[in-house]
């Protein structure tokens, strides 16, 4: 399994020296870069390419939605995680919309946030149990629409991998569940953001979310 590259983005110098000294513990993650605000997150991004941005939300000058929004516009290819301390619906919702791909808490243990980056960095969208949760149950409607009504340019494969990825089931997993090559997912998944006119995996869930594709639906063309 090939090295992770990583650039931490957090005002506190502890935390950042904390957070690095944890994640290369073993051989899975390179920290490349640490910095103090977002400004200079994006400035070393660009230079650095990074795989991952862990990403802190409240920094003096400018914030980590905003740097996240310059990332992802600049280096769609580089994935960013936020890793902070504030867990409201505003903030995750604004984090997402800049096009994060995951977002933890601090405290988060070293495995699930070394499992995010490799998942984040595959093209996966990954949030934290209570950030999940969080999110499905806003996303959870009174009544769900069919699927392929919601999205009728999709096809019917289409419409079956959608409604997996919206229950957050990485791509091995959605090969597993219907029976097909991992290669045929991505090449579906692909299909999807663009007829679906989305940046990332994460706002196509967002969007499966809004047309009541969720957790706990089985998968159906309509």
């Amino acid at each position: 399994m090939s090295t992770l590259n990583v650039l931490i983005c957090d005002d506190h110098a502890g935390f950042r020296a904390s957070l690095s000294a944890l994640l290369t513990g073993g051989d899975e993650v390179l920290v490349v870069g640490e910095v103090a605000d977002g400004a200079h997150a994006v400035r070393s991004a660009l230079a650095l390419q990074p795989d991952v941005v862990l990403m802190d939300l409240a920094m003096p000058g400018m914030g980590g939605v905003e740097a996240t929004r310059c990332i992802v516009d600049s280096a769609p290819h580089i994935g960013v995680i936020v890793l902070t301390m504030i867990d409201d619906d505003d903030a995750v919702f604004a984090a997402m919309r800049a096009g994060a791909r995951g977002y933890l808490l601090k405290g988060a243990r070293r495995a699930e946030i070394v499992r995010a980056l490799r998942a984040v960095a595959d093209g996966d969208a990954v949030f934290g149990g209570a950030i999940a949760g969080r999110l499905t149950r806003y996303f959870d409607p009174p009544t769900a629409p069919s699927p392929s009504r919601s999205f009728p340019g999709l096809t019917p494969r289409e419409v079956e991998v959608l409604t997996l990825m919206a229950q957050h089931l990485a791509n091995p997993a959605i090969a597993r569940t219907l029976g097909i090559s991992e290669k045929t997912v991505r090449n579906n998944v692909s299909a999807v953001l663009v007829k679906l006119r989305v940046a990332d995996r994460a706002q196509a869930i967002l969007a499966a979310h809004d047309a009541g594709m969720g957790p706990g639906q089985p998968p159906s063309a309509g």
